[in-house]
């Protein structure tokens, strides 16, 4: 039987490198941040380095993405985002077959949520082992909360169903780009995704969660069997 954990970082890099292939010059690209859209990162970078892409410019869902993507020698937008993004890369925990997601494994989920909801099209790269049947199945549901009054949000998580921790960083608690704590909620699984999600974005102090409902167009997912590419189509929005 194949080791697909172990395999798990080929795949990551293929699904990333085909997802960078989409990238064209002209564009304004968004850069997903993890361990399977930094491969797409690096590919738009070598692309540019070998005069296959040019004139791109590019915004980062992190510190961190954005850190590689200098040193990389990609061309940066400013953070207010004066432009609207063509496309952007990013990763996920989980998908489900409707290509709904959970995302924020690595505390990004409020920055990586403005730049989706900001590009045209959004395309989530993933090895074979991201997809489940249900979301919350193998995943918890991070939310990005105000450290003032995090216990109270804790105990509505509580009342929604949910299991949660506060997520430990290091010398402490983990603190997000936006100096916000997470807490990671358990549902096991998430019954109906889009009434949890608005439920969650009526509640005061809660600054985001992970849950992407009709937000991603395309899937990349890299496995034994290779390459899937799934398409949803762009999405309608008005900026």
């Amino acid at each position: 039987m194949p080791n697909l954990a172990a395999s798990a970082p080929l795949f990551k890099q293929m699904a990333g490198e085909h997802a960078a292939s989409l990238v064209q010059s002209g564009m304004v690209v968004g850069l997903g941040t993890g361990s399977t859209a930094i491969f797409a990162t690096r590919k738009i970078a070598s692309r540019l380095h070998e005069g296959d892409l040019y004139d791109i410019v590019a915004i980062a869902t992190s510190r961190a993405t954005d850190a590689a993507a200098r040193a990389l020698g990609i061309p940066m937008l400013t953070d207010d985002i004066p432009r609207e993004i063509d496309l952007t890369i990013d990763g996920a925990d989980e998908v489900d077959p409707a290509m709904e997601l959970i995302k924020g494994g690595g505390g990004a989920l409020l920055r990586e949520k403005i730049v989706a909801e900001a590009s045209r099209r959004v395309v989530i790269v993933a090895d074979a082992g991201k997809l489940s049947p249900r979301l919350g199945t193998h995943w918890p549901l991070p939310v990005e909360v105000l450290e003032f009054g995090w216990r109270s949000q804790a105990r509505f998580l509580k009342s929604l169903g949910a299991e949660v921790t506060l997520r430990p960083g290091e010398g402490g608690l983990f603190r997000t780009d936006q100096d916000n704590i997470i807490l990671d909620c358990r549902f096991d699984p998430i019954n109906n995704p889009s009434e949890l999600a608005g439920k969650l974005e009526a509640r005061a102090g809660l600054v985001g969660h992970g849950l992407f409902i009709g937000i991603a167009s395309d899937l990349v997912v890299a496995g034994e069997d290779g390459i899937r590419h799934l398409e949803r189509g762009p999405k309608a929005t008005t900026r």
